[in-house]
């Protein structure tokens, strides 16, 4: 299984702390948000590569950060040869040029949006995954809280985890289960992100993709427990470390 973490975003809400730096290493506490991320992939056994795939503004930061890295996997930079905020490709046509470039075929993907601060149990996630094969699945978190769930993508699930509806960011949220940017995408999925971007569908943020998926194909759940950050400006980001300083969260993995 490869792992297909999405930090090509110029993060401009974060300026001026993503001027020169890339938000996937910002540090948090004494360590970048990638670090973090990569600790609870460690319990998976099934990876066998890792793929950040950046653009070229801050491909050299990312190729710097990975060859002081020590994992018990392969990491590879990916450029996507974009420069700016507005010639971007987005996470969905990332994905794709992340499987094209490296000639990742007949592969389980998991893919991580590179600005999630988590301390999930990824790999009872993925177990949940292979048990919907040849189905997609996503995580979920509940943030509690109705105003704050405007901000994110919404899951609703029928009784067997299927998810019945997927809503972008709606204005009057009918649940606070949110997708939290970790999906399990089986090889057998590969030829639907095809589908979905011939068809001229929406390249950029995963939510459409997923939306996509569950109306047309099928998509399964599952909320995971802990902590979550969605770092998208500098409020979450503050929060975040805040927390992290005060050792609210557990830091080790399990």
């Amino acid at each position: 299984m490869k792992v297909i973490l999405l930090c090509a975003g110029y993060a401009t809400r974060l300026y001026p702390l993503t001027k020169d730096r890339p938000k996937a290493l910002l540090p948090i506490q004494d360590r970048a948000i990638l670090d973090w991320i990569l600790d609870y992939l460690k319990p998976v056994q099934d990876i066998d590569g890792i793929y950040v795939v950046t653009n070229h503004r801050f491909a050299e930061a990312f190729g710097d950060w990975a060859s002081a890295a020590s994992y018990p996997w392969p990491i590879r930079v990916v450029d996507d040869g974009t420069t700016t905020n507005e010639n971007r490709l987005g996470a969905v046509g990332d994905l794709q040029f992340t499987l094209t470039s490296q000639g990742i075929q007949n592969e389980d993907l998991l893919v991580v949006a590179g600005d999630n601060l988590f301390d999930f149990d990824v790999k009872s996630f993925v177990t949940f995954g292979k048990t919907k094969r040849p189905y997609p699945a996503i995580a979920m978190y509940d943030v509690e809280n109705r105003e704050l769930a405007k901000q994110y993508g919404l899951v609703l699930c029928g009784p067997d985890s299927q998810v019945s509806q997927f809503l972008e960011k709606p204005q009057d949220p009918p649940t606070t289960m949110a997708s939290c940017g970790l999906y399990w995408l089986p090889k057998e999925t590969c030829v639907l992100l095809d589908k979905y971007l011939s068809g001229g569908h929406n390249p950029d943020q995963p939510g459409h993709y997923m939306r996509w998926l569950a109306e047309t194909h099928r998509l399964y759940a599952v909320s995971l427990k802990g902590c979550w950050f969605d770092i998208g400006d500098l409020q979450s980001y503050q929060k975040a470390n805040e927390v992290y300083q005060k050792n609210k969260l557990e830091r080790k993995p399990s």
